[in-house]
């Protein structure tokens, strides 16, 4: 399953991590050098998680970000699911056999 939440839609994002050496020129150095750059992965912090919609009446497992389950306070669980298309399909109910109907 890949590491993207479904409301904020942000994945796992690729950079840098710069190392630098020496003394800055405002400590009284020659200034900082780029000794090296190294590429490194910025993940979206996901997590699995049970919401509670009370228009449903039932509990909607999603795995969503941090910044996702904030959404989710400000505008409530049911709009943000439903925009996102989390919210289970309603089930059809059965009919009734006869002899249900008469018990």
């Amino acid at each position: 399953m890949a590491r993207r939440c479904p409301i904020t839609g942000r994945g796992t994002a690729v950079g840098r991590q710069v190392a630098r050496r020496g003394l800055s020129k405002k400590s009284g150095g020659i200034g900082l050098r780029t000794t090296g750059n190294t590429l490194r992965k910025f993940k979206v912090n996901v997590q699995p998680k049970r919401v509670w919609v009370p228009e449903l009446g039932q509990f909607v497992r999603v795995r969503i970000s941090t910044r996702g389950l904030k959404h989710i306070d400000a505008r409530g669980a049911y709009s943000v699911l439903r925009e996102a298309g989390l919210l289970p399909k309603k089930r059809k109910q059965r009919r009734k056999t006869n002899t249900e109907a008469k018990a």
